[in-house]
């Protein structure tokens, strides 16, 4: 099962299928003397409200019963209830601020301990915001299917148990198949705890400490839940949908979220260009298991294998990506440690 390699372990790393931006307007029109009502605002439709159980079933027809439509839907909607601020000082000094928009609390998760050293404060802060209701929402229905057959896609392969090429495998695997491994990584923010492995679990396959402590933090506001108790992902379906959601809407120390690249947001700079980054599929693969998969030419299996759930996914939403640069075959991944 392919790794997600956290690019800094200082401050690391539904359902879906038919995403619709409905919007309307209201107005009398029995009687053209009467003031037309006025226009009522857009409707944004949760990604959790876009598709049945029947066309979830249908989707991924093996699934494992962990990864069943109520979670998802329920993972969905409660991780929409949150949004985090992320404030950067220097490259990799931050601090978290975590708001519950159901009561409008807000709660600093995680402020480094060089927060306030002179020489962090001495580099300009910058500063973004995730709000994870914008998973597969934020667009049109178009873009939005886009967005969901891409999540889908990646989620599918990593979770899949067999290569017939029908695509219809995804969502069996709860955890990577060898757990021998710990996956320790350095991090002084989320160090491990004793004892315990982070091997790949969930939908996206969650690994190494520093990715289940930030996980933890943004969302369940307590980096330790999820450091003490990495088995949640594995036993809580829940919160294994939830980590999926969160490694896709959460941008990297130097990489940006594939919700970004999906939606149009992100656009390459002159090094990105450089290095042969380009807005498309492609680049989610990049984010996610880059320097496994990608600059390695057109053949690589696991590469094509995401590419071959991608057109399948759109093909089954109706949906084309005719311009699509689905490929990573010749992206320069992000390397741990390098900034980029």
């Amino acid at each position: 099962m392919n790794k997600k390699l956290s690019h800094s372990f200082n401050i690391i790393k539904s359902a879906v299928f038919a995403a619709i931006l409905v919007s309307f307007s209201c107005g009398n029109t029995s009687n053209s003397s009467q003031t037309p009502a006025a226009a009522t605002a857009p409707v944004k439709i949760s990604a959790a409200g876009l598709i049945t159980e029947k066309q979830y079933n249908d989707l991924f027809p093996q699934h494992a019963a962990f990864y069943s439509y109520q979670s998802f839907v329920k993972a969905v909607k409660q991780l929409s209830n949150i949004k985090i601020k992320v404030t950067r000082r220097a490259v990799s000094v931050y601090q978290l601020v975590r708001t519950d928009k159901t009561t409008g609390k807000s709660t600093i998760v995680r402020q480094d301990v060089d927060w306030n050293e002179e020489w962090a404060k001495e580099k300009p802060d910058s500063t973004y915001e995730v709000n994870f209701g914008n998973f597969c929402t934020e667009k049109d229905a178009v873009a939005n299917k886009k967005e969901l057959a891409a999540f889908f896609a990646h989620i599918a392969h990593e979770t899949r148990h067999g290569e017939d090429g029908k695509y219809n495998d995804g969502l069996m695997l709860i955890h990577e198949n060898n757990t021998t491994n710990a996956y320790i990584g350095e991090s002084d923010e989320y160090p491990p705890i004793a004892g315990k492995k982070y091997y790949g679990r969930g939908p996206m396959q969650l690994s190494y400490n520093g990715n289940y402590g930030y996980a933890s933090d943004c969302i369940l506001g307590d980096d330790q839940i999820l450091l003490k108790n990495p088995d949640l992902v594995e036993t809580d379906p829940v919160i294994a949908f939830e980590t999926a959601i969160y490694f896709w809407m959460m941008p990297q120390t130097h990489k940006p979220s594939a919700h970004d690249v999906m939606i149009g947001k992100w656009q390459p700079k002159a090094s990105d260009k450089a290095k042969g980054r380009s807005p498309g599929f492609g680049m989610t693969i990049n984010i996610i298991n880059g320097e496994v998969e990608c600059n390695k030419g057109e053949n690589m299996y696991n590469m094509k294998d995401r590419m071959g759930f991608y057109q399948y996914l759109l093909a089954k939403l109706g949906v084309k990506d005719d311009n699509c640069v689905c490929s990573c075959a010749k992206m320069q991944p992000y390397l741990y440690g390098v900034n980029e």
